[in-house]
């Protein structure tokens, strides 16, 4: 027979086991918030700051491609590049990028679209397989190896380039940041949307990573 004590024993140890799975999800939601601001703060950092000095090569990581033409944020990306190039930060380019599904690829986009704007073709490596940032930061990897770059400057967009630049480096790839200029014609800034898209994307390859 259940005694009233008994009953009055359960509510305290009810109330405590309570208390105890509330505190669990308040840390929880705290350590999110932490490193969801700790994200962010370094997407800011890497997105305003351009890193670039000489190095052994410039790589320019693909974005679409239409019928054989660099889309506006491509071409930014590609422009960029060549005033690197121009600069002499470094004395090679490497354009990343596989198929686009009309029988053209990234990285042999950007290649055309350099030679055309007057960089030598000799000093341009065309990568044509990757089909997302971690396998081009992989094939770059080995292209560096391969060509015994020390040094890599990586250019992309500037939301892009902390998780570019932790992709990189998990590859063994010394790598600076440089951001392409914002294009300015129907360029619309940044939402909270695409911040929020960029640090969860982060955390999903950091998990995975780990």
């Amino acid at each position: 027979m259940r005694t009233a004590a008994d009953a009055n024993g359960k509510r305290p140890r009810k109330r405590n086991r309570l208390r105890a799975f509330l505190l669990i999800i308040v840390i929880l939601l705290v350590g999110a918030a932490g490193w969801c601001r700790w994200v962010y703060v370094q997407i800011e950092h890497y997105a305003t700051t351009d890193h670039a000095q000489p190095s052994g090569a410039i790589a320019v990581f693909g974005a679409a491609e239409y019928v054989g033409r660099p889309s506006p944020v491509f071409r930014a990306r590609l422009d960029h590049a060549k005033e690197l190039y121009n600069r002499r930060i470094a004395p090679l380019i490497i354009t990343l990028g596989g198929p686009g599904g009309d029988g053209f690829t990234e990285g042999a986009v950007g290649r055309e679209y350099l030679v055309g704007a007057g960089v030598p073709e000799a000093d341009i490596i065309a990568e044509t397989q990757s089909r997302s940032s971690s396998e081009s930061a992989r094939r770059l990897a080995v292209i560096a190896r391969a060509n015994h770059l020390q040094r890599i400057v990586i250019v992309s967009d500037p939301i892009h380039m902390f998780r570019i630049h932790s992709i990189c480096e998990a590859d063994g790839i010394a790598a600076l940041t440089s951001p392409r200029e914002r294009v300015a014609t129907a360029q619309r800034p940044q939402s909270g949307d695409t911040i929020l898209h960029e640090v969860l994307t982060y955390t999903l390859w950091r998990v995975h990573l780990d």
